[in-house]
């Protein structure tokens, strides 16, 4: 198969009744095939919002299913923009002003701070919801427009550095810059579909989502995804 150049390329590698995510929290597991539909529904949803090639989605979500979806389905529709649910409310409205996000996607409860930046800022706030099954969807999201697909050459994703030298800068990535390196981690740490990535590190984070979770998924593996990580156990000394 060619190698991918989109995101949404990148999805449609696997066979479908893989196991694209176990939720450890649950014991939900997530099919390739279950995964696809849900990327490419939230992505219409996105566009019968107004959401199109140009237009940054920012999401401010915990780690877990509803922050790769939304992620996948914004890089389809329009260009995602993952933001630290830690952050205060001065740095999300920050950030949604820098971004000029048009929305901003967040869990059913808590993300206070955000919720109070966007309305500051004017932008609207949608809701997002996993059903007993895994499958995630806006909330009351409207119909009747199908997202057009992206090109490796569309940007897929912006982040921003650290600000630790000044304000904090933007930084597109593009569909093709975004899967050239996950084929790359791919090859490197030879990757096959029979491999479980536990993802430990944010999915507001460029590793979180690039080594961990795409190249797993590129690779036809599974990810292991909990939305409250122990880290004292994970460092804890092994005798």
């Amino acid at each position: 198969m060619p190698q991918p150049t989109t995101l949404l390329e990148l999805i449609q590698i696997a066979p479908a009744g893989n196991t694209a995510f176990l939720l450890t929290d649950s014991g939900i597991r997530v099919s390739y095939d279950s995964l696809r539909q849900q990327v490419t529904a939230m992505a219409d949803a996105l566009a019968s919002l107004g959401i199109g090639r140009e237009d940054r989605v920012a999401t401010v979500l915990p780690n877990g299913l509803p922050a790769v979806v939304s992620f996948l389905a914004a890089s389809i529709a329009g260009t995602a923009a993952p933001l630290n649910p830690g952050y205060r409310e001065d740095e999300f409205s920050f950030f949604l002003e820098d971004t000029k996000a048009k929305v901003v996607l967040c869990p059913p409860t808590g993300a206070d701070a955000a919720r109070k930046a966007a309305a500051g800022c004017g932008v609207p706030v949608y809701t997002l919801e996993m059903d007993s099954s895994g499958v995630v969807s806006i909330a009351a999201a409207p119909s009747g427009k199908t997202a057009a697909p992206p090109t490796g050459d569309d940007i897929a994703l912006v982040l921003h550095t650290s600000g630790s030298t000044g304000r904090p800068k933007r930084v597109p990535i593009r569909h093709r810059n975004i899967t050239a390196s996950t084929a790359n981690i791919v090859e490197h740490y030879s990757l096959t579909p029979q491999d479980v990535s536990l993802c430990v590190m944010p999915l507001f984070h460029v590793h979180g989502l690039v080594a961990s979770t795409l190249s797993t998924l590129q690779s036809g593996g599974t990810v292991a995804c909990a939305e409250q990580i122990q880290s004292a156990l994970l460092l804890a000394d092994r005798p």
